[in-house]
């Protein structure tokens, strides 16, 4: 796996070993950032899921300031940290080991809120809709900000997601992507 573009362009990230985790391909990873940026002039950044940190430290790469990495696989938080000392970036960042929807109250309760969040879960695990409901119930996501699942193409999301409207969804392969916004 490759950064793509800005700062960190061409230098590689170590893979979480196994199958366990499903990285986004450059392909998605490309498009994705073409339709959300595909620069940024700061921003706070969640990745949940997180796996090898590959979503997070592109958007970090392209100009955000700072991004919460959050996995509840202790190996994969091992891949992220290994991947952002690697990169020199550990002052922009913050890893944790939790479960997704616990590290959500949690980071509502610290008053925190983010200009972009990614959920990437595992296909067979996924909650999305329950997921977004969590990230308005804790004030989690900007107004200006941005939510982007990444899903099995066959999942459809709904319009709506409390006060988020889906804003774009496109396919590429079996690979599924859902923006939603304010």
């Amino acid at each position: 796996m490759r950064i793509i573009s800005g700062d960190y362009k061409g230098r590689t990230i170590k893979a979480v070993p196994g199958m366990k985790t499903r990285p986004t391909s450059d392909k998605v990873k490309e498009s994705l950032f073409n339709r959300i940026g595909p620069y940024f002039d700061g921003g706070a950044v969640l990745d949940l899921y997180a796996g090898t940190g590959n979503l997070g430290i592109e958007a970090l790469s392209r100009g955000c300031d700072t991004c919460v990495f959050i996995d509840q696989s202790s190996q994969a938080v091992r891949v992220v940290k290994h991947n952002i000392k690697n990169l020199g970036i550990m002052k922009n960042t913050e890893v944790y080991r939790n479960d997704a929807k616990r590290a959500l109250y949690i980071m509502g309760n610290r008053k925190r809120s983010f200009d972009l969040i990614f959920l990437d879960p595992p296909y067979a695990k996924e909650q999305l809709s329950n997921i977004v409901e969590i990230i308005e119930e804790q004030n989690l996501l900007t107004e200006e900000g941005q939510i982007v699942c990444e899903h099995h193409s066959e999942t459809v999301l709904p319009e709506d997601i409390q006060s988020f409207r889906k804003s774009q969804a496109v396919t590429y392969g079996d690979t599924g992507i859902t923006i939603y916004t304010y």
